[in-house]
């Protein structure tokens, strides 16, 4: 068995063996709404930056449309919030047909309770092939506040 020891406050999310996908490359974005000053490819690109962040409340959609289908082994998600304290919902979706129907990968809820807890990171080890369309919805706030959706980094490989 591997071990080695992490820093339990570590922020950054160590690199894979294999390379990330190069989004800029093989993939259209569409999204709800986006912040001029957060725009969606911060959150898309392979470099550390801000993130993207929507320019209004409520719920919000990211959606990558494939050039060509992709065979997808790992997802990688990092949402940051330090300022406000609130439950997010984030639901990731896949598709093989640009058209077709969506099929739910994961739901999951998370509570943002600053300064304690300010970090959300998912990785998710999956087997799809042939994908076409990966969908991430974010509920910002499920109590229905004003909080505005955001996302530090989406990765796939």
């Amino acid at each position: 068995m591997r071990k080695r020891l992490i820093d339990s406050a570590s922020t950054t999310i160590q690199p894979r063996s294999e390379s990330w996908l190069d989004l800029d490359a093989v993939a259209t974005v569409e999204i709800t709404s986006e912040d001029k000053e957060f725009p969606v490819e911060a959150a898309l690109s392979a470099e550390q930056t801000r993130g993207w962040r929507a320019a209004e409340p409520g719920s919000q959609t990211i959606r990558l449309l494939f050039d060509e289908r992709q065979k997808l082994k790992h997802v990688s998600l990092l949402f940051e919030e330090k300022e406000s304290a609130r439950t997010q919902e984030f639901v990731l979706r896949w598709s093989s047909e640009k058209a077709g129907p969506l099929r739910e990968l994961v739901r999951q809820q998370w509570n943002f309770s600053p300064p304690a807890t300010t970090l959300e990171v998912e990785e998710y080890c999956v087997d799809l092939s042939n994908v076409a369309v990966v969908e991430l919805t974010i509920v910002p706030d499920i109590s229905g506040g004003g909080a505005r959706a955001s996302l530090k980094s989406l990765r796939l490989v």
